[in-house]
C-alpha cells in the first residue's frame, strides 16, 4: 500500500462507527473510574489522617493492598472470581470496579499530601472564626489544596486513559479491542493501531491542555498579576480620555 492508501485507511477506521463508538467507551471508562476513584481516594485520605488507629490502619491497608497488586490482575480476578460468589457483572462494570478501586489508593496520597499543605495556622483560624471542621475543610483548606492536588490528578488522569486499554481483556470494547478485531479480520494491524494511537493521542492533548488552564485558573500569584496589570491599563485609558486642563 503507498502512503495515501495507509492515510485514507487510517481515516476510514477513524471515522467508521465502531471505533466512533469505542472512543466514546473509552472515554466514558476512563471519566468514571477517575471520578470514582477520587471520590474514594477522598475518603480513604481523610481515613488515613483521622487520629482513630482503626481508621488509620484500615486506610494504610487498603493502599498497600491495592497498590502492590497489578491493575491487570485486579481485572482478571473481578471478572473471573467474582461470579464464583454470585456477582456477575458485566465488561464495563467490571472495568470500572477494578479501575476505580486501585486508583483510589493513589489518589488517597496525592490528596493526602495536598491536605498536609496546608498549614496548621490555617486550621486555628477558621476555627478562631467560628466554623466548624467541614466548614472549615469547604472554605480554607480544599481551595488551598487544590493547588497542590490539581497537577499529580491529571497525571494520574492521562494514566487511567492508558491504563483503561486493559478493559480489553474483560471484554469491554474500548479503542485496544476494537481496533484488535478490526485488524484479526482484515489483517491489517498497522493502519488499525494507528487509529486507535491517534484516538489516544488526541484525548492526551486535550486532557493536558484541561490541566494547564485549571493549573493557571489556581495560580493565585498569576492571577493577581494579571488583575493589577488590567487596573494599570484601564487607569492609563481613563487618564487617556480625560480632556486637559
Amino acid at each position: 500500500m503507498s502512503f495515501l492508501e495507509h492515510v485514507n485507511s487510517i481515516v476510514d477506521y477513524m471515522t467508521s462507527q465502531s471505533f466512533t463508538t469505542a472512543a466514546i467507551n473509552t472515554l466514558k471508562l476512563t471519566l468514571l473510574a477517575q471520578l470514582f476513584g477520587v471520590l474514594l481516594g477522598f475518603i480513604i485520605a481523610l481515613m488515613k489522617m483521622s487520629k482513630w488507629k482503626a481508621l488509620n490502619g484500615a486506610a494504610n491497608g487498603y493502599i498497600w493492598f491495592f497498590r502492590g497488586i497489578p491493575v491487570l490482575v485486579q481485572l482478571i480476578f473481578v471478572f473471573n472470581a467474582l461470579p464464583q460468589f454470585g456477582i456477575k457483572l458485566s465488561g464495563f462494570e467490571c472495568a470500572l470496579l477494578a479501575l476505580a478501586l486501585n486508583e483510589a489508593a493513589y489518589m488517597a496520597e496525592i490528596i493526602r499530601s495536598g491536605l498536609n499543605s496546608v498549614g496548621k495556622g490555617q486550621h486555628r483560624a477558621a476555627h478562631v472564626l467560628g466554623m466548624s471542621r467541614w466548614q472549615a475543610m469547604r472554605y480554607i483548606v480544599l481551595p488551598q489544596a487544590f493547588r497542590v492536588i490539581v497537577p499529580p490528578t491529571g497525571n494520574q488522569f492521562i494514566g487511567m486513559l492508558k491504563t483503561s486499554a486493559m478493559a480489553s481483556v474483560v471484554g469491554y470494547m474500548d479503542l485496544l479491542l476494537t481496533a484488535q478485531q478490526a485488524a484479526s479480520a482484515t489483517f491489517n494491524y498497522i493502519d488499525t493501531l494507528i487509529a486507535a494511537v491517534i484516538y489516544y493521542l488526541v484525548f492526551t492533548a486535550l486532557f493536558t491542555m484541561l490541566q494547564g488552564y485549571i493549573e493557571r485558573r489556581l495560580d493565585v500569584v498569576k492571577a493577581s498579576e494579571r488583575k493589577n496589570r488590567k487596573i494599570v491599563a484601564n487607569s492609563q485609558l481613563s487618564s487617556e480620555s480625560q480632556p486637559a486642563a
